[in-house]
C-alpha cells in the first residue's frame, strides 16, 4: 500500500465534520443564530421582549453617535480592570502560601471556601455603608468575586505540580527557593492563566451588581435605567457588548496562553 492510499484511508475514517474548518463553523454558528434571532423577534408575544437584530443596530448606531456608548464602556471597562488587577495580584501569592505551606493552607483555605459560596451581590449593602456609593465600592465588588475564583485556580495548580519533579530536583541538590522559583512557579503557570481567563468571566458577570452600589455610568447601570423605561432594545445591546468585550479579552488571554506556555502537550480536538 503506498504513501497516497493510507492517506486516503485515514481521510475516509475521519468522519466529515471533523474536516470542516473551526473558522466557518463559526461563521455558521452565527448565521444560524441570527436567523434564530430574527424569527423569535418576528411573533408578536416574544418581540416584545427581543427585539429584532435590524433594532439593535439602530439603537447601537443612536448610542454611538450621541456618545453615551463609549462613555458607559469606558467607565464599566476601568471598573472591570481594577477589580480584576487587584485580585491577580492578591490571589496570586495567597494561592502560592497555601499549596506550599499546609500551615498557612489550613488557616486560610476554609475561609476561602465559605466567601465562595456567597453571591458578590449580598455584601453590597455592606460595601456601600463600608465605602459609600463611589468607584471604590463598584472596584471592591468586582474585586472580591475574581479573587475567590482564581485563587482556588491557581492553588490547584500549585497543588498539582508532579511530586516527581520535586524529587528529582531535590536529588540534583536544589533548595526549597530552587524548586519553588524553578519548578512550582512554571508548573504552575498554565493554572494562572487559567485563573486569568476565569477571573475575567467573573468580572464582567459582577459588574452589574457592582454598579448597583450607585453610578451615573457604566454598561451595568445603562441596562439597568433601559429596564426602567422598557427599552428592551437597549438592554439586548448592552448585553451584547458585555459579552463581546468578555470575548475578547478571553481570546487574548487564550492567545497570550498559546505564546507562553508552548511547551506544554495540548490535546487536538
Amino acid at each position: 500500500m503506498n504513501t497516497q492510499t493510507s492517506v486516503q484511508l485515514r481521510k475516509k475514517q475521519v468522519p466529515i465534520w471533523n474536516r470542516i474548518s473551526p473558522n466557518i463553523m463559526v461563521f455558521v454558528s452565527l448565521v444560524l443564530g441570527l436567523i434564530v434571532w430574527t424569527l423569535l423577534a418576528a411573533i408578536p408575544t416574544v418581540g416584545a421582549i427581543i427585539s429584532s437584530p435590524l433594532t439593535i443596530i439602530k439603537t447601537f448606531g443612536t448610542e454611538l453617535a450621541s456618545g453615551r456608548l463609549w462613555s458607559n464602556i469606558w467607565a464599566s471597562v476601568l471598573r472591570v480592570l481594577g477589580g480584576f488587577s487587584l485580585g491577580l495580584l492578591l490571589a496570586i501569592p495567597v494561592a502560592f502560601l497555601m499549596g506550599w505551606y499546609r500551615t498557612l493552607r489550613g488557616l486560610i483555605e476554609p475561609w476561602i471556601q465559605f466567601f465562595r459560596t456567597i453571591p458578590p451581590i449580598a455584601l453590597i449593602p455592606l460595601v456601600i455603608v463600608a465605602q459609600g456609593v463611589g468607584e471604590g465600592a463598584k472596584i471592591s465588588v468586582i474585586f472580591v468575586a475574581t479573587f475567590l475564583v482564581m485563587v482556588i485556580s491557581i492553588y490547584q495548580g500549585v497543588r498539582n505540580v508532579d511530586v516527581t519533579l520535586v524529587k528529582a530536583a531535590r536529588v540534583l541538590g536544589a533548595t526549597d527557593r530552587d524548586i519553588f522559583l524553578e519548578v512550582v512557579v512554571p508548573a504552575s503557570f498554565p493554572y494562572i492563566l487559567v485563573g486569568v481567563r476565569l477571573g475575567l468571566a467573573s468580572a464582567w458577570t459582577t459588574l452589574v451588581a457592582a454598579e448597583l452600589t450607585g453610578a451615573s455610568k457604566g454598561l451595568g447601570n445603562m441596562i439597568m435605567e433601559a429596564g426602567l423605561y422598557f427599552r428592551m432594545d437597549l438592554i439586548i445591546l448592552g448585553i451584547i457588548v458585555i459579552g463581546l468585550i468578555g470575548y475578547a479579552m478571553d481570546k487574548g488571554v487564550l492567545y497570550l496562553e498559546r505564546k507562553l506556555t508552548g511547551w506544554q502537550e495540548l490535546r487536538k480536538s
